[in-house]
């Protein structure tokens, strides 16, 4: 029979988390199963598991968690953004233990780090799909780039003295010129992201839609948009202006010419999320962001 097994994605980069990875091997090992690892995330990791059920190395390619009933990822965002290249069109759920900061996509928290495990071992756990970003670059009609995003497609300037001039269309119509730092589309994921800093909504993830929200605008009309997820995006570079870049999720970049339009649209590859607890998203908002509700009351209930 072949044994169960789970790909881990570690932020190596701090010994504590790699003595958290070594603690989860062996709780994975005793309950029969097996780890697949990225081999020079695990070459630092000490640890001693009974025969047969030594990590299987991988080499961290999208794709590479094909087989796995989960991507468990130990880290921040960044970590669970990286894993989600390897699971993503393969349709394996990723379930996030923040060993980092905010750590706002990340399911668990290192102190419930035993809970998640339980869950995982025993299956007992709700998946749901996020929606992503697909994105197409093109220049005079050829594609100089395909790619997607999990929280936001950027096209942003590339030079720090030149303003970039853009153009952007809604559903084949254009809806405003200005010149910006850049023009963010974000997804309801992104939207805790780097949409939130350029002054974005936050909007619940199982809310279907597509955010644009310009950064540094200097426009009277520039104000952030939230759009049907299935409209169709189109921003314009100015052909007589400086180069841009396209960034996906701050880990794929690519250089945008003058003249290049790049188009966005609901990815057709959705990431799946590992649910544990079922709690509101309202929850989640409060803790990360530590915002205030002392004063609260809640809604009333009937006497009886």
């Amino acid at each position: 029979m072949t044994a169960r097994e789970v790909t881990m994605v570690l932020h190596s980069g701090r010994e504590t988390n790699r003595r958290t990875a070594a603690g989860v091997a062996r709780r994975l090992a005793a309950s029969g199963v097996r780890l697949r690892v990225i081999g020079d995330e695990w070459a630092e990791v000490e640890v001693d598991l009974p025969a047969g059920m030594e990590p299987r190395i991988v080499d961290g390619r999208p794709g590479c968690a094909e087989g796995s009933e989960v991507v468990l990822v130990l880290g921040g965002d960044g970590t669970l953004l990286r894993a989600s290249e390897m699971a993503r069109p393969v349709g394996v759920p990723l379930l996030g233990v923040n060993l980092g900061r905010i750590g706002f996509l990340a399911e668990a928290e290192e102190e419930s780090l035993g809970d998640a495990l339980d869950a995982v071992i025993e299956g007992d756990y709700s998946v749901e799909e996020r929606m992503t970003l697909d994105a197409v670059a093109r220049r005079n009609g050829d594609v100089l780039a395909r790619t997607w995003a999990l929280n936001e497609a950027t096209v942003e300037k590339s030079t720090r003295e030149r303003i970039l001039e853009v153009v952007l269309e809604v559903d084949g119509r254009p809806v405003s010129a200005f010149g910006c730092d850049g023009v963010l589309c974000a997804t309801p994921t992104g939207s805790t992201a780097y949409a939130f800093s350029a002054g974005g909504p936050l909007v619940w993830p199982q809310v279907e839609a597509l955010l644009l929200v310009p950064s540094n605008a200097h426009a009277l009309f520039a104000r952030p948009m939230v759009i049907s997820p299935d409209s169709q995006v189109a921003v314009e570079v100015d052909a007589s202006g400086p180069p841009a870049l396209l960034d996906c999720d701050g880990r794929r970049t690519f250089v945008l010419p003058p003249g290049a339009r790049v188009e966005l649209s609901r990815g057709r590859l959705p990431v799946r999320m590992v649910r544990l607890d079922g709690s509101p998203f309202a929850d989640r908002l409060v803790r990360k962001f530590d915002l205030p509700v002392r004063g609260w009351r809640g809604a009333p209930h009937a006497d009886g």
